[in-house]
């Protein structure tokens, strides 16, 4: 059986927290406070700190893990820049959720013209319909699952000052979500993602979008208001959890008259 990674250097391989997912993801060559990183990733995905929740200090993880509080906060860093964990002055780092102001838009890239994201206060949302049924293959295909498998679709609007700009498709894998209605989303005023940690324990934590221009259709029309073949933007939208797994697939519809997409890189 292959040994635990030997995190304190030079010294005997250390009784640390580690697993075969540990062993895959990070190789023993990377730097150490790559692994220490590992091992709080680990931590949270096994639910070990809830969103919201603080994490022990920096301290105490350099003494869980027997190396120096510099190794623990670069890895700690690194969470933070990844959204994962949120560093609150003088109060210690939390668990990010979507609940939280700075992380809610964090996979919306749809800006207003004038102003910042966000700057427009909550979406306006007006739920269409939230059905099960069996996942197409190119549903099926996007979520990991078979097709015809249950699944969750949700159709919705998000209209900012009164105006609808985004219409969405949603799919999701029927399992995690049960008990999941029409009523429940509509009566819930935080952030769709929110709704899914503290109700469904269920953790958005990054996406991948593919991004094309389509012209508006009949639906559209109807739903966003706007002229049958005008330019929207298509964003498709794969988001994963802890342990990589594809757990929605969203398809948006964007106006962008008065909003435009914006990304930061690098």
């Amino acid at each position: 059986m292959q040994s635990a990674p030997d995190l304190a250097g030079d010294s005997p391989a250390l009784a640390v927290e580690t697993s075969a997912e540990f062993a895959l993801s990070t190789p023993a060559f990377s730097p150490l406070y790559q692994q220490i990183k590992g091992l709080i990733l680990n931590s949270l995905r096994a639910g070990e700190w809830k969103p919201g929740e603080a994490i022990p200090s920096e301290m105490d993880l350099a003494a869980r893990f027997r190396v120096s509080q510099g190794t623990v906060r670069k890895a700690v860093d690194e969470l933070a820049s990844e959204n994962l964990l949120l560093r609150r002055q003088g109060r210690g780092t939390f668990v990010a959720t979507h609940a939280e102001q700075q992380v809610q838009f964090r996979f919306l890239k749809l800006a207003p013209d004038s102003g910042t994201r966000g700057s427009e206060g909550p979406a306006q949302r007006d739920i269409i319909e939230c059905k099960r049924g069996r996942a197409s293959a190119d549903v099926a295909r996007a979520l990991a699952l078979r097709a015809g498998d249950t699944v969750l679709q949700l159709k919705r609007v998000l209209s900012f000052g009164g105006t609808p700009i985004i219409l969405e498709d949603i799919w999701l894998p029927a399992a995690p979500f049960k008990g999941l209605t029409a009523e429940r989303l509509a009566n819930y005023q935080g952030p769709m993602y929110a709704l899914f940690e503290t109700e469904f324990n269920v953790r958005m934590v990054r996406a991948e979008e593919k991004i094309r221009a389509i012209p508006a259709s009949n639906l559209h029309e109807e739903l966003l208001k706007v002229k049958r073949g005008m330019p929207l933007l298509s964003v498709e939208r794969t988001a994963y959890t802890y342990r990589d797994e594809p757990m929605e697939l969203r398809r948006g519809y964007y106006r962008t008259e008065s909003h435009h997409y914006h990304n930061t890189l690098g």
